[in-house]
């Protein structure tokens, strides 16, 4: 594509063509100075950020505001095919990205483009963690192997659970999950004596925190979610404190501990 062509293409079939182009174009001499000096390395700041921002905006149903994120996940995709493209070590282009992507996804649906039969969305999950495993050829290798790699540890947590339940390590309801965590609270109140950097504080409440994403997994709940919609309800209440004490006159930092308590019962309540 040309200069001109790039600026002024409409043509919804050429979109993407344009935009691989757009991103040649920015690398090549004479581009931009910021792009040509980026690297993988350098970009995985804005990777992490741009796909936050992108979850944010589904988040809110923010339609509009999700076009333009998916965008700018769509733009560090097409860098790093870009810096790969232009690597000899690496050598591969976006358009080996998206073959492999739909080979992948060929082989690992086959209930749909062949003759097995699955009788849900757990089958369909099953299917493809065994199809995974063969592919990688781990079949013989710890069955939690990478299980989760990469991930924060909230969301590799509810991976891991998800992942050892399809065999069966599983409690058999939900009340043993919930007996649970009375068990792992008790064992956190026995720290409480304890000083803060005593390994088992750090113990126990990681196996608190882990049982509570168990319990997360088994009523499908997201913990992810419900952890970002706690924080939003908490801001939204603590914001709503802050005004009502400053009504008051007073401020966060010289409310006393009964102030901010009464405050907090009122901004509940307006925030039911």
């Amino acid at each position: 594509m040309t200069d001109d062509e790039m600026i002024n293409c409409r043509e919804p079939e050429r979109q993407l063509e344009r935009a691989i182009a757009v991103m040649h174009r920015l690398r090549a001499p004479g581009g931009c100075p910021w792009d040509a000096e980026q690297t993988h390395e350098s970009l995985i700041p804005n990777l992490i950020e741009e796909s936050y921002e992108c979850i944010d905006a589904i988040r809110a149903k923010d339609w509009a505001h999700l076009r333009e994120e998916l965008g700018d996940v769509l733009l560090q995709v097409l860098f790093h095919a870009e810096l790969a493209e232009e690597n000899p070590e690496a050598g591969f282009t976006l358009a080996d990205v998206a073959c492999d992507l739909s080979d992948k996804m060929v082989r690992r649906h086959p209930h749909v483009f062949g003759t097995a039969q699955v009788q849900d969305s757990d089958g369909v999950l099953t299917q493809w963690d065994a199809i995974k495993r063969k592919e990688q050829s781990i079949e013989d290798k710890p069955y939690l192997k990478n299980c989760g790699k990469g991930l924060p540890s909230l969301l590799k947590a509810y991976k891991i659970t998800k992942k050892v339940a399809k065999v069966g390590f599983d409690w058999p309801d939900h009340a043993g999950v919930v007996e649970k965590i009375r068990e792992e609270t008790d064992e956190v109140a026995e720290t409480l004596a304890l000083p803060d950097n005593d390994p088992q504080v750090e113990e126990e409440l990681g196996d608190l925190l882990f049982t509570t994403v168990n319990l997360c997994r088994r009523r499908k709940v997201d913990p992810e979610v419900a952890l970002d919609a706690a924080n939003r309800k908490f801001e939204r209440r603590f914001n709503t404190l802050e005004k009502l004490l400053r009504a008051q006159g007073i401020s966060l930092e010289d409310a006393t501990a009964e102030q901010m308590e009464a405050a907090w019962q009122q901004a509940k309540k307006q925030q039911s």
